[in-house]
């Protein structure tokens, strides 16, 4: 061999670099298998590298359209494959060099305080997973600003998410929605408070119930339905009329912007139950409802909702009754004669008595007289004389 071709060699030999696990290659595509596994050749070390489908970036059935003999592939060395002896080759992954640099990227946005979308995966026990280039998780408790109990409503939303954890060697990724969905809520609450006007009649969603009304989402704020303004009839308690997600009409009835307090009326949305009160009952009508309060001068009967009438304690019966509650107990049904209609001043009466048959009169006793003359001294009947003038006479012949 020549002096030219040893230095040649010599050149070659120097030039072929040694691969060591970790290191970015390109390779060469040389085959595709019946496996789907592509055979490459390492750039600048005369050896070869198997890329497994599972650990290309794209689907097993696009490897044939997408990958070509003679492509150059840029690829993370991830395992050797034999021994030297043996010719060995080396296992190479293109899906784990892309996910490196997206854990890069990643984490100079952590460093720079800087936020990341990603769209929600599957919703799993205990929190959200996302796709961020490479596998994210929110716990549950960082989801949202307040506690959702059904978590599948974000399956397949994108969201803003803070960098909590990373650690790339563990493939460790843990985000919060929590800050920036308390930052939204905040932003939205206060576009929609500076619109909102008392008088306004807007839509919602229930989004809580409580013994002292609902709440209902108006967008983005919540506003609350005292108990006593959901219905025009008595409500015990808001579920008995309301389920959690119903959608309900409301009317504004204050805005305090400085105490974030939104008070809403959902019976001020409804027809006004005095309205047609004289188109539903006339004067001597007989209708039936129910006893809702008594009182020491009479009791309030319920005979359409939120319309009560008044049968005065001297129309409740016949008997002299010192209180109502000597013959009615509240939530009773009863009967009543209407007595009178004035549907402007919202006033209903009402009669029962009107309905019951009026006891007999009791026969009063017979007084007895005091008489000044004896019985004898009545005058007869048919003559006018006494039976003691007649006897005298007789006396004296």
């Amino acid at each position: 061999m020549s002096e030219s071709e040893n230095k040649d060699l010599l050149e070659a030999l120097n030039s072929v670099k040694p691969v060591k696990i970790g290191d970015v290659v390109k390779g060469e595509v040389l085959a595709l298998d019946d496996s789907k596994q592509v055979i490459v050749g390492i750039e600048g070390t005369g050896v070869e590298g198997v890329v497994p489908a599972r650990e290309l970036s794209m689907k097993a059935e696009e490897i044939d359209d997408q990958v070509k003999v003679g492509d150059n592939l840029d690829l993370v060395v991830i395992s050797k494959i034999g021994s030297d002896k043996e010719g060995g080759s080396f296992l190479l992954s293109q899906r784990r060099l892309e996910a490196r640099k997206v854990w890069d990227e990643i984490e100079q946005k952590f460093e720079a305080g800087e936020n990341i979308t990603a769209p929600v995966t599957q919703v799993v026990k205990g929190g959200l997973v996302v796709d961020a280039g490479v596998r994210g998780f929110i716990p549950a408790s960082m989801v949202s600003d307040h506690f959702v109990e059904d978590l599948s409503q974000f399956k397949g939303q994108e969201l803003e998410l803070k960098i909590i954890e990373i650690e790339p060697s563990e493939n460790r990724l843990i985000l919060s929605h929590k800050e920036i969905a308390r930052a939204q809520r905040e932003e939205k609450r206060q576009e929609i408070m500076s619109k909102l006007a008392a008088g306004d009649v807007v839509e919602g969603k229930v989004a809580r119930l409580t013994n002292f009304g609902a709440f209902v989402d108006l967008g983005g704020v919540d506003g609350l339905v005292h108990v006593s303004e959901i219905s025009y009839e008595r409500v015990g308690k808001p579920s008995d009329v309301l389920k959690v997600g119903e959608d309900v009409k409301v009317k504004v009835l204050s805005v305090d912007p400085d105490r974030d307090r939104i008070s809403l009326s959902i019976k001020q949305t409804l027809p006004q139950p005095w309205d047609d009160i004289n188109e539903k009952v006339a004067e001597g009508d007989v209708i039936e409802g129910t006893v809702k309060r008594l009182t020491s001068f009479g009791a309030f009967v319920e005979v359409f909702p939120g319309v009560e009438g008044l049968v005065h304690i001297s129309q409740i019966s016949h008997k002299h009754i010192a209180t109502p509650n000597e013959v009615l107990t509240s939530g009773e049904t009863v009967k009543a004669k209407v007595l009178s209609v004035d549907g402007e001043r919202h006033r209903l009466a009402l009669s029962i008595k009107a309905l019951q048959d009026k006891p007999a009169a009791e026969p009063k006793p017979e007084k007895k007289q005091s008489h000044k003359n004896d019985s004898n001294d009545f005058p007869d009947e048919e003559t006018g004389f006494t039976l003691g003038d007649i006897i005298g006479d007789d006396l004296n012949k």
